[in-house]
């Protein structure tokens, strides 16, 4: 298993000029022929902070209940509307980061059958040109939340600087995720109807439009188990309240991540001589 591990970043690092390559060659072909191009990157966050919010924020009438965790240098209360939007965002970011991952990944291998009967392509690195893409756009929503920030609070607290540290096992985990499901949609092609519903009941069994105080104490044992928890919780930890993140969360977080990118990684390289054959 950690030799299999090991060549993860391996591949990484020997192929990482041809991951840039393809990974913004996707960016910037998502705006190809549009009339503002990489603005709307900017522009879609902001719509859907707004209209998050309107919803929550405004017609039901939603308030962080509560206080945030005391001692830290961020938020003390997160009442306010502005606050309000702030805690949903930093929410909203990871699930779109681990949605878009989850529903592109479907049809990763089948959309590139040209480069599947290529032997010497390295197919496994496509993954890299599903993750990159979406930790892009979540890069933006994180500066567009840090924006919000500074115009109603201030310097962002220090621990903001953690965030690539809260960050990695995510990244991980989706890295897995990927070719876990891009192998697994060669052969059933239901799995791509069924990953819309699944993220957004991802979405709301997360504390992402409430806080996990929320959940009956029986059941918020459970919702750790949602692979958004622990990093939400967390990146709101150093982003808006400014307390260090859960180490020990995160670190069983990032075991779990290793595991499922193992799995992920074994799954995609015995799968991969069977797409020819499939496709």
């Amino acid at each position: 298993m950690f030799s299999s591990l090991l060549a993860i970043p391996r591949d990484f690092a020997r192929h990482r000029y041809l991951i840039r390559q393809l990974s913004w060659r996707d960016i910037v072909g998502r705006y190809r022929g549009s009339l503002i191009g990489l603005l709307w990157s900017f522009i879609t966050p902001f719509v859907l902070l707004a209209i998050y919010t309107m919803v929550f924020g405004v017609i039901f009438k939603s308030r962080w209940t509560g206080t945030a965790p005391q001692g830290g240098d961020g938020l003390a209360v997160g009442d306010s509307r502005s606050d309000f939007a702030m805690i949903l965002f930093a929410g909203l970011i990871l699930h779109g980061f681990l949605s878009e991952t989850m529903t592109r990944s479907t049809g990763l291998v089948l959309g590139n059958t040209n480069l599947v009967k290529r032997v010497l392509f390295p197919l496994p690195v496509l993954a890299w040109t599903v993750v990159l893409p979406a930790l892009f756009h979540a890069a933006i929503g994180f500066l567009i939340l840090m924006g919000l920030y500074v115009g109603t609070h201030g310097l962002p607290p220090p621990t903001a600087l953690l965030l690539p540290v809260v960050m990695a096992p995510m990244i991980v985990l989706a890295a897995g995720i990927v070719w876990f499901l891009s192998a697994l949609g060669v052969f059933v092609r239901d799995i791509a109807q069924a990953m819309p519903p699944l993220t957004t009941i991802l979405m709301f069994l997360s504390p992402i439009v409430f806080p996990l105080s929320a959940i009956p104490e029986g059941l918020r044992d459970w919702v750790f188990l949602n692979p958004l928890t622990i990093p939400v919780e967390n990146v709101r930890a150093v982003l808006i309240w400014g307390h260090a993140p859960d180490w020990t969360q995160l670190a069983a977080y990032a075991a779990v991540a290793l595991a499922a990118a193992w799995f992920g990684s074994y799954w995609f390289r015995r799968s991969q001589p069977a797409f020819a054959d499939v496709l």
